[in-house]
């Protein structure tokens, strides 16, 4: 049987795409780039997936013992399996002393040295100390450092300044740098080396140290001395400071975590990004594919009913259409993937040359191997949407115009995205966006499936309009579009498309930034700002009135949200409650501020208050940077948590679980009379928390949605000029009836109008309702849209429009 009809199936394949060869160049195309999105974007996440952070200060030490930099919640619900999540800590989990001793009596160790990470400041005066990065002489053989003129620190005022190093560069023996006379310059990066005791003391936390680098006897292979390590902290049943875990053991690429404790968080950040902007793609492309070869296949129905008249089986005509858009799909798949390979390395090159967007120590490596399999995952999903889309346009050859499951599937997304723009309105942040995103890609999918009884209804209420006053070309119009509704819907959905995704991205993105910058202007009532010294050396200033001290750090909270418990990792503030008025200003809706004076307290942005049904007196269960459980009582609920975060602790409670708890700056309220600090201090730059990775996270989502947009646009453009392909013998009949070319540019330009406008309306009205909802969640009022962003989409829809009406058809073929 199936030898019987394979060379009628290849023979129809091969003419068919011969034949049609014009009509699947926009399917080619729309193919070529969603592979080239798609390939992108699964190098990206591949070359994410397997970074690390880099090794360099442990790159001598085989085995390095540190705490646990990752918090867990395992939830045992009554009616599921125990689910168990996790969140990095972005603050140093600390380990005992003891765990030294422990480690120096293993056998096969050779030596195992404590190391410690601090901050020296210089001695600045009225200016902004220097700070550089100290360490014990004794930790640098870890790497190991080298002496390259001098000696080691013997005493406290000693030190051994790093070349490679700011404080290094162009330093020379017997100089000062912090206060301390340089006795030695070693290679090596940033850091200033004094003896062990001073580094116990500057440390600041007797009785514990960061980590323990474990150095073998020569000959001792690595897992060997891991597993001995290993036994031996497991029998001590030493556990970290913070939250009482027990100690890791840590080899290979796992040590750099212990280095760079911003890597890893901002890498599982990034994987998050690509991941949720990688499923936008998938819908996206599954909306823009199924259009296109739809249509494509959808505007044959005459040839597909005359195959079916002369004997070809259904199944002859799916298989046929199938391997037609796979022999197109496949070489554009093809192609998009090896075109993404250059637009990924040139992104990736441009993202690394960005001083400071990538965080530092985050390794991205792109082995060969990961081009390969990317790619073929890129093109193998792209081939097999474009099968899956064939699939369900032929499943019913010979039936022509939609269907009633269409009309009640489509109905059905409205509802639903109704209900997820509703419920939008009572969540809060991500919360409130997701469920905003969730409501316009099921908002646009429903218009899509109803794309036919929408172009009919707008028509019908423009039909008057184009009889009476377009004349001739409007009554061609009419009935053109009551005749060919399907085609019309077709051509609708992707200006729809383009138009929604385009306003939800950047009216979101804009209401959000303008509300937090309005908080953060008027949470910050601050003369002064100060950095480089404390609120403590603040105050006694002359003229000062009031300072507080900024401390930046994080915080975890465990919850469950829609049945899915989860660890979000939020920025805090710690401040000095006595500090607070004239410098920073909540925005207190309940409670008072006065209470964060003492510790185990917290204030509690209205959000999440709500979110979390608490209120003053309520206890809120916190994590704070370095794991470390606390259950801290309410004493007030602000309103501006855009801009100062969902938590303000005291800061003599945060100070403790910080790796390094001096003020990130400090505010000060002045007098009428001129102060000494108003020389010193600088202009106020409201307070506005950030997050770890935030700006290399903006830069991706940007760079994607931009490829996303371009996406949509190609595929209005695609959609456009293949229905305009397919309809040349239309237009060429109406000009040997009678029509004019001109008559027939008319006409076009009158459905050009009609896309444009009834697009850009309806897409419009589809954003609207979750962009409501989502502003109403987040700043209790309408979402803005720059008016410059505005013009420029409806300009780039109408440019789009207008030539995908036209280009298919110049008016040379009119002429003729």
């Amino acid at each position: 049987m199936k030898r019987a009809w394979n060379p009628a199936v290849r023979l129809l394949a091969t003419r068919s795409l011969r034949t049609h060869r014009k009509a699947w160049a926009a399917v080619f195309a729309a193919v070529a780039v969603t592979s080239a999105l798609l390939g992108a974007l699964a190098l990206a996440a591949g070359s994410v997936g397997l970074g690390h952070a880099r090794v360099e200060r442990y790159a001598a030490a085989p085995v390095v013992v540190a705490g646990d930099q990752e918090v867990s919640w395992t939830t045992d619900p009554p009616v599921s399996e125990p689910t168990t999540v996790s969140a990095g800590l972005t603050e140093r989990v600390r380990i005992p002393s003891a765990a030294v001793d422990v480690l120096r009596e293993v056998p096969g160790v050779r030596a195992a040295v404590p190391d410690d990470t601090f901050v020296v400041r210089g001695t600045g005066a009225g200016t902004p100390a220097e700070t550089y990065t100290g360490r014990s002489w004794e930790a640098a053989s870890l790497a190991p450092y080298k002496l390259l003129d001098g000696r080691e620190p013997r005493k406290a005022a000693e030190v051994v300044v790093g070349a490679g190093s700011g404080a290094g560069a162009g330093v020379r023996v017997g100089e000062t740098v912090a206060g301390r006379t340089v006795v030695g310059v070693a290679d090596g990066p940033a850091a200033l080396y004094v003896t062990a005791p001073e580094a116990r003391r500057l440390a600041g936390h007797p009785g514990a140290v960061d980590a323990v680098g474990v150095l073998a006897e020569p000959g001792v292979p690595v897992d060997t001395l891991h597993a001995r390590v290993r036994a031996a902290l497991d029998r001590a049943g030493l556990k970290d400071t913070a939250s009482g875990q027990p100690l890791r053991a840590l080899t290979g690429d796992g040590r750099g975590g212990v280095e760079y404790l911003a890597a890893p968080p901002a890498r599982t950040q990034l994987l998050e990004l690509l991941a949720a902007v990688s499923g936008t793609v998938l819908l996206i492309a599954v909306l823009v594919l199924s259009s296109l070869v739809a249509q494509a296949l959808g505007q044959r129905g005459a040839e597909r009913d005359l195959l079916l008249a002369v004997g070809a089986t259904p199944r002859q005509v799916r298989a046929a259409a199938g391997r037609e858009v796979t022999r197109v799909a496949g070489a554009a798949a093809v192609l998009g993937a090896v075109a993404a390979v250059p637009a990924f390395l040139v992104a990736w090159s441009m993202l690394r040359a960005r001083t400071g967007v990538v965080p530092e120590g985050l390794v991205l490596p792109t082995p060969p191997w990961l081009f390969a399999a990317a790619l073929i995952v890129a093109a193998a999903l792209v081939v097999g949407l474009a099968r899956l889309v064939v699939l369900f346009s032929t499943r019913r050859a010979g039936r022509q115009g939609p269907g009633r499951a269409r009309r009640v599937g489509g109905l059905v997304l409205l509802a639903l995205g109704a209900g997820a723009a509703v419920t939008a309105t009572t969540q809060g942040g991500e919360a409130a966006g997701a469920a905003a995103g969730a409501a316009t890609v099921t908002l646009v999918s429903g218009c899509a499936l109803l794309g036919p009884w929408i172009a009919r209804g707008a028509m019908r209420i423009l039909d008057g309009a184009f009889r009476r006053l377009g004349g001739a070309p409007g009554r061609l119009t009419a009935a053109g579009a009551a005749a060919h509704s399907r085609r019309l819907g077709a051509a609708l959905t992707p200006v729809v498309l383009v138009t929604a995704f385009a306003l939800v991205q950047l009216t979101a993105g804009s209401t959000m930034v303008r509300e937090a910058e309005a908080q953060a202007r008027s949470a910050t009532t601050a003369d002064l700002a100060v950095a480089g010294t404390t609120a403590e050396q603040v105050r006694r200033t002359p003229g000062v009135t009031a300072a507080t001290d900024v401390l930046r750090s994080t915080v975890v909270l465990a919850r469950t949200q829609a049945g899915t418990p989860r660890l979000d990792r939020l920025p805090v503030l710690g401040v000095d409650a006595g500090g607070l008025k004239g410098t920073l200003d909540p925005g207190v809706v309940a409670g008072d501020l006065a209470g964060l004076a003492g510790r185990g307290t917290v204030a509690v942005g209205a959000d999440m208050a709500g979110s979390l049904d608490v209120r003053p007196g309520s206890t809120v269960a916190l994590r704070l940077g370095d794991g470390t459980e606390k259950r801290l009582r309410v004493v007030a609920v602000y309103a501006r948590s855009l801009a100062l975060g969902e938590f303000l602790l005291p800061k003599a409670e945060l100070a403790p679980h910080m790796t390094d708890p001096y003020p990130a700056r400090v505010l000060a309220a002045k007098g009428d009379a001129p102060s000494d600090a108003a020389r010193s201090g600088s202009a106020v730059v409201p307070e506005q928390v950030t997050t770890a990775g935030a700006e290399l996270n903006g830069i991706v989502s940007a760079a994607v949605l931009t490829a996303i947009g371009a996406l949509t646009v190609l595929s209005v453009l695609s959609t456009l000029a293949l229905i305009g392909a397919g309809r040349r013998g239309e237009l060429a009949l109406l000009t040997q009836v009678g029509a004019s070319a001109g008559q027939v540019r008319r006409m076009l330009g009158l459905e050009a109008g009609f896309l444009t406008a009834t697009g850009l309306l309806l897409g419009g009205v589809v954003a609207a309702l979750p962009l409501t909802a989502f502003a109403w969640a987040l700043t209790g009022g309408l979402p803005y849209l720059p008016p410059a962003q505005a013009a420029l989409l409806a300009g780039t829809v109408v440019v789009t429009v207008v030539a995908g009406v036209f280009l298919p058809v110049s008016g040379r073929r009119l002429r003729r």
